[in-house]
């Protein structure tokens, strides 16, 4: 289970500001062809919004295909869809089997875990960047003190304090 959730999150790319999984990969991951999920989709496209699911620009293939070295695209006449997390999930609907419903909550909790790990790295920033602030703050006021304390040292040195004589005075 664990091996298949790994494999299912480097099957997430992330396009157009979403988190996504391509037709031809939900495909393979639920034993069907790519075009009997693409059927299945234009059978009930009303159930696919923008938001569920999009159809990749030639530019946005081209950046997914430069970030592999070996491709597994095959020969396509049609630019892949895209599904986001809810299209995945409305995917199971569309696939009304018992393997797409397995399926379907491995690659919903991939996708919780991927959420997961992304909020925690946008928190580990937020907070690296106010310990960053934080920290030139307090070298900005310990600079301010380290020069306060330089400056009454100098002036300590250039003008001497008279010293008092310890002890009787005879001369009187």
């Amino acid at each position: 289970m664990k091996n298949e959730l790994v494999k299912i999150k480097n099957m997430i790319y992330e396009v157009r500001g979403h988190q996504v999984m391509l037709d031809s990969d939900l495909a393979r991951i639920y034993q069907v062809e790519t075009r009997v999920l693409n059927q299945a989709v234009k059978r009930n496209i009303d159930r696919f919004p923008p938001e569920f699911m999009f159809q990749l620009t030639e530019e946005e293939l081209k950046n997914l295909k430069s970030q592999f070295v070996t491709s597994s695209w095959g020969g396509r006449r049609k630019l892949p869809s895209a599904f986001t997390e809810h299209g995945v999930v409305m995917l199971s609907s569309v696939l009304n089997s018992k393997i797409a419903t397995q399926i379907n909550i491995t690659v919903i909790n991939a996708f919780i875990d991927m959420r997961h790990y992304t909020h925690s790295q946008s928190t580990t920033n937020i907070q690296i960047a106010e310990l960053r602030k934080l920290l030139m703050l307090y070298i900005e006021k310990n600079d301010k003190r380290v020069n306060d304390i330089i400056i009454v040292l100098n002036n300590l040195i250039e003008q001497p304090s008279k010293n008092k004589t310890i002890g009787f005075n005879t001369g009187g």
